[in-house]
């Protein structure tokens, strides 16, 4: 053993960052389901998305049991 930090290390490599490697282009590298998924379901865009989306369901819930009642108290 050795006090301090050793030079070099057992099987431990380090290389120095490579500028010409890094790819800073984010947009270019994801997919374009999640781009629409962005795009859409954040913001003010999606604020719309979702208040519509909530509308849709409690209409069709009340379309539901208006329908369901019916059909049960019929006679």
């Amino acid at each position: 053993m050795t006090s301090g930090i050793d030079s070099t290390p057992a099987g431990v490599q380090y290389n120095r960052w490579n500028e010409d490697n890094v790819n800073l282009n984010v947009e270019g590298s994801q997919s374009r389901g999640l781009g629409v998924y962005y795009k859409v379901c954040t913001g003010s865009m999606g604020m719309v998305v979702k208040v519509a989306g909530a509308l849709a369901a409690l209409v069709s819930v009340y379309i539901v049991g208006y329908v369901t009642g019916y059909y049960v108290h019929r006679c």
